[in-house]
């Protein structure tokens, strides 16, 4: 593996949190003493430094493909980090307190993304039973993930339903209406206005006329719109009520069409 000695040294001192610090006693790799140094755990990065105030680590054990464990050793609270391999290193460190050693045990034991993705894992099954239990509990399904079912369509999901209705929601001045009154759902009858196509399809009723205003109206509109915010609302109200009473017009000419 190779490290940015750079990159590590600016990340082993910056500002970012740390998931662990404290004073450690290390023991060295050829000689059997134990030497106090200054620990960081940052992710799955065991920094050591010689002193708390120093700017640059001596080295760094990379916590992954590792196990922690207690071990038997001349300083008290002795704990050890191995690797697999006949030829990997062993890392014996010694804590000042019980407290202080379970506390880097665990944080230790927890700091491999081995164990993170283990974490994810049970975490998503879990999510996965909740969402699966509140389903059963709502709607009296108890079986699993893989034994759900569509539910039949009703009599007005039907396909027959669905492609009886329009394919293009009617439009009045090219706003789309929805209307749930009954028999809203069908074309209108407009044989008393526009009559049938070439085809024999029925055909909308003619759209009103639409007002244009000169250049002048279009710049004295513009002026009173920047002069007051409200000029739109009334302009849109007084319109909508055109419409409306346009709209009602034609229902009631197709409730009552003349003969």
């Amino acid at each position: 593996m190779k490290l940015n000695e750079r990159s590590l040294a600016f990340y082993a001192t910056c500002d970012s949190p740390a998931d662990n610090a404290g004073f450690l006693y290390k023991r060295g790799e050829r000689h059997t003493a134990y030497h106090r140094r200054w620990f960081v755990l940052k992710g799955n990065m065991l920094f050591y430094f010689e002193e708390r105030e120093s700017r640059e680590p001596v080295g760094v054990i990379v916590l992954e493909g590792c196990t922690v464990e207690l071990c038997d050793s001349a300083e008290e609270f002795a704990f050890a980090i191995r690797f697999g391999g006949t030829k990997s290193r062993t890392y014996v460190l010694a804590a000042e307190s019980q407290a202080a050693m379970e506390s880097w045990v665990k944080s230790l034991s927890r700091a491999s993304f081995d164990y993170m993705r283990l974490v994810v894992r049970e975490l998503e099954k879990q999510l996965e039973e909740m969402r699966w239990g509140s389903v059963g509990g709502c709607g009296g399904c108890q079986g699993s993930p893989g034994s759900w079912k569509p539910k039949p369509l009703g009599p007005e999901q039907s396909p027959e339903r669905l492609l009886a209705l329009p394919a293009v929601v009617p439009k009045e001045n090219g706003c789309a209406v929805w209307n749930n009154a009954p028999g809203a759902d069908q074309l209108p009858d407009t044989s008393s206005c526009g009559g049938n196509d070439s085809e024999g399809n029925l055909r909308p009723p003619p759209l009103p006329p639409r007002r244009r205003a000169s250049s002048s109206e279009a710049g004295g509109a513009g002026a009173a719109a920047a002069e007051s915010p409200s000029t739109f609302c009334r302009l849109h109200e007084q319109y909508g009520w055109e419409m409306a009473r346009l709209r009602q017009d034609w229902l009631e000419r197709r409730r009552n069409p003349q003969p």
